[in-house]
């Protein structure tokens, strides 16, 4: 209050030019009083509406550790009528990232589609190798529980990689099937020994895929996606080896006999 009052009697006595009076004059003689308020110096706007931002940086770990950890405490807060929250930084670009994502996956998912169903010439065929790729899910579920791993941005990138895997392999095991077919084998023969004669090439590229992604795990922005190419590479090349073989058996039953 005493710095208040000094400050005011400061300004009082400032000594001023006067062109009436042809000299230095206190300015207390041309102004009546002084008032102070208080008001903030920077006001930020977001979506044109007065904004408070918090900025939270994690010391340790990932930011949607630390997100998963208070997010549902900070969200219990009651605000005031007129008041919302928003969550931005890591969060919402990773939002805004797998809109984006999602928005285009349909149409190039549709492609692949088209592309294996020309390279069969069949439908049968092709609906057998989608039908292996949900099944990556259980693998890349198991991963993520395994780890503690959050669902995220990087996570999706992961499984678009390894749907093109996992259709790859697939492909090379019906495309064995149908060679030994037409070379005179009965079908349930053909099945076995094409089985058996790629599960090694498979079994080696998955494993060398899975190897490859290991220095990965160590990179805190990485880890996500390299835990669901290795789970779901791993646990899908067993299935396809095994549910790849048992529908096509079913598909073709009616040739098989």
């Amino acid at each position: 209050m005493r710095k208040n009052r000094s400050t005011i009697e400061s300004l009082n006595n400032l000594q001023i030019w006067s062109p009436a009076a042809g000299g230095m004059i206190p300015l207390r003689q041309v102004v009546s009083d002084f008032k102070t308020t208080f008001e903030d110096e920077i006001i930020m706007r977001r979506n044109r509406k007065p904004t408070i931002i918090v900025f939270a940086d994690p010391i340790t770990g990932t930011a949607s550790k630390l997100f998963a950890r208070v997010r549902l405490q900070i969200e219990a807060i009651e605000l005031p009528a007129g008041y919302e929250l928003e969550w931005g930084g890591e969060y919402e670009d990773s939002g805004n990232a797998q809109a984006g994502l999602a928005a285009s996956i349909p149409m190039f998912v549709l492609v692949m589609i088209l592309v294996t169903v020309m390279l069969f010439n069949s439908l049968r065929q092709p609906l057998i190798i989608w039908l292996v790729v949900p099944l990556a899910l259980i693998g890349v579920t198991v991963g993520l529980l395994a780890t503690g791993q959050p669902f995220g941005f990087m996570l999706l990138l992961g499984f678009l990689s390894l749907m093109g895997m996992l259709i790859k392999n697939a492909i090379v095991l019906i495309d064995e099937i149908n060679l030994q077919s037409e070379e005179g084998k009965d079908l349930i023969s053909a099945i076995l020994d094409s089985g058996v004669s790629r599960l090694r090439p498979v079994a080696m590229a998955a494993l060398t895929t899975a190897l490859g992604m290991i220095p990965l795990i160590f990179d805190a922005f990485f880890v996500a996606m390299a835990i669901t190419i290795i789970a779901g590479l791993m646990f899908a090349t067993v299935l396809t080896m095994v549910v790849v073989p048992v529908l096509y058996a079913t598909f073709y039953r009616t040739e098989s006999t």
